[in-house]
């Protein structure tokens, strides 16, 4: 039979889908003969999910179907599924006026309903999509695999057609493997009704992948959408430099989705794919790496990447990436500004050195500092997101104050108006050392569904415990209030008035202890 595979994005916010292109093109390089086809829901109006992806099945007739599932983004700080989640659950939980409460409710319970809807939305189409496949090919089958997939591959077994073959993590290897006919049980993946998954299956490490430039005549010849990306001037298209993160930060679930392995896309490959989208009128490119620059030893990798940008001609653009601020050099922070860097997001989650210790996050504050420094120096006048999460382990008083410090000075580096603080409760995902914590603490019960919205669940997944929870749920909602529309800012100016501003010193100062760490006993 000869393969013909459709993959199918499952609908998300409209963003570039990285992911299922890098598929695409690295099916392509192998088996240049196999058709291939793109059909991204993302571009769909909601009304036309079913007829269109039945119309696409009709014409393609696939044999393969490769469904890519993004999203399942059960908490979140910012608007989304008809309402902000982060502020009806604060208002659900800590609000004092009986009416507020009540919005909170209704607010939260239209969240709750949107979000089935569109669990069942994308599992219907998943059914749905195989079953018409099956009536032109019998033998069609399913893979199913992304972000979320990686995510919740437990929970979401128990819902998929059996024979779907369910990928975590990247899925080159795998798909190879199938196409190739050889067995490809092996790669992290399992087979829906034939077996359960391998215990710890997300822990296993990826297998290693070259990966070279992304062929973008050859996507857009297989992928009808391929414009709608290209059509807005301020639109970031994704480009990956490399995959995995070998950091051990308590909440992430990052390092063990991609594997702590960090494995390197060649300089030249990784400029030549972005000469493809430059000469189809990109200037704008996000840096879709765990971290742009994971670790020290990774500097010189960076320095190359952004030297060979510049060499090669495309001196009009901007890029954008998460970044680990301890990891510049004053020679690193000139090819940024340089080579068009115009914001980039940083996730400290604490301005206090003790708590960045105790979440094994590895930053050293003082340095992040000095390096925001030389950034500045450099000639970065861009915009600064910074992360902050309070709340996490041990926080009390004197560590928000010192976070008020930290965040103080950043904004005397780079100014006020260009540090933007986003403010985040931890959501405490599968896979994680924090959920080991919850488990040796007591405050979940391994068994628990991490996909579930019930209110006695969510409470414990967003992470926000007392004795601090109805102080921070006291403050979000008093930001809210008085400015929605600049919220981060105002959290950090309530906090400042009610606690205080540490010295930056004790910040930046966090002698070792004798006694244990929470987290210590979690590995």
């Amino acid at each position: 039979m000869e393969n013909r595979i459709l993959y199918v994005r499952l609908p998300c916010n409209p963003i570039f889908p990285i992911g299922v292109v890098y598929l695409c093109d690295h099916v392509h390089k192998l088996f240049p003969n196999i058709e291939q086809r793109i059909f991204d829901l993302g571009t769909v109006p909601p009304l036309d999910y079913y007829s269109a992806l039945d119309t696409c099945i009709d014409e393609f007739k696939p044999t393969l179907l490769v469904f890519s599932w993004r999203d399942i983004q059960i908490y979140a700080p910012v608007g989304g599924r008809g309402g902000n989640p982060l502020q009806n659950a604060f208002e659900f939980y800590y609000a004092k006026n009986p009416l507020i409460k009540l919005r909170g409710a209704l607010g939260g319970g239209r969240i709750f309903i949107a979000y089935y809807v569109e669990l069942w939305r994308n599992l219907g189409l998943i059914k749905r999509g195989l079953k018409r496949a099956q009536k032109y090919n019998s033998q069609a089958r399913a893979v199913v695999g992304g972000g979320a997939v990686s995510v919740f591959y437990e929970q979401l077994g128990k819902s998929l057609p059996k024979q779907t073959i369910i990928s975590i993590g990247e899925g080159e290897t795998l798909l190879e493997k199938l196409l190739s006919g050889k067995e490809f049980r092996d790669e992290r993946c399992y087979v829906v009704g034939e077996s359960q998954p391998r215990d710890r299956l997300i822990h296993e490490q990826p297998t290693p992948l070259e990966k070279s430039a992304c062929n973008y005549d050859y996507i857009q010849s297989i992928w009808s959408d391929f414009n709608f990306y290209l059509q807005e001037e301020d639109f970031y298209i994704g480009v990956q430099t490399k995959r995995g993160c070998p950091h051990n930060c308590c909440y992430c679930v990052y390092t063990v989705v991609e594997g702590k392995q960090v494995r390197i896309n060649p300089a030249d490959e990784v400029v030549a794919e972005m000469r493809q989208l430059y000469d189809r009128g990109i200037r704008n490119f996000w840096f879709t790496d765990a971290q742009f620059i994971p670790a020290r030893k990774f500097i010189d990798d960076a320095v190359q990447l952004l030297q060979k940008i510049v060499d090669s001609g495309m001196t009009d653009i901007h890029w954008a990436a998460y970044i680990r601020a301890d990891n510049l050099t004053p020679e690193l922070c000139e090819l940024m500004a340089k080579t068009g860097m115009n914001y980039f997001e940083i996730g400290i989650t604490s301005g206090s050195q003790e708590l960045v210790r105790k979440m094994r996050m590895g930053y050293n504050l003082r340095t992040v500092l000095q390096n925001c420094r030389d950034l500045k120096a450099a000639g970065f006048n861009d915009l600064v997101s910074v992360n902050y999460s309070f709340n996490v382990i041990d926080e009390r008083p004197e560590t928000i104050r010192q976070t008020i410090a930290y965040h103080r000075e950043l904004e005397r580096i780079f100014g006020a108006d260009k540090v933007e603080p986003a403010i985040f409760f931890i959501g405490l995902q599968p896979h994680t050392h924090l959920e080991e914590y919850a488990f040796k603490e007591g405050i979940l019960k391994p068994g628990y569904d991490p996909m579930s919205l019930m209110p006695w669940t969510a409470k414990k997944l967003l992470w926000n415990p007392e004795p601090l929870g109805s102080f921070f749920g006291e403050v979000c909602l008093q930001a809210w209030q008085q400015n929605p529309n600049d919220f981060g800012r105002e959290v950090m100016k309530i906090l400042e008035e009610k606690l205080g501003c540490a010295d930056l010193e004790q910040a930046l100062s966090a002698p070792i202890e004798t006694k244990d760490q929470q987290l210590a006993g979690v590995s």
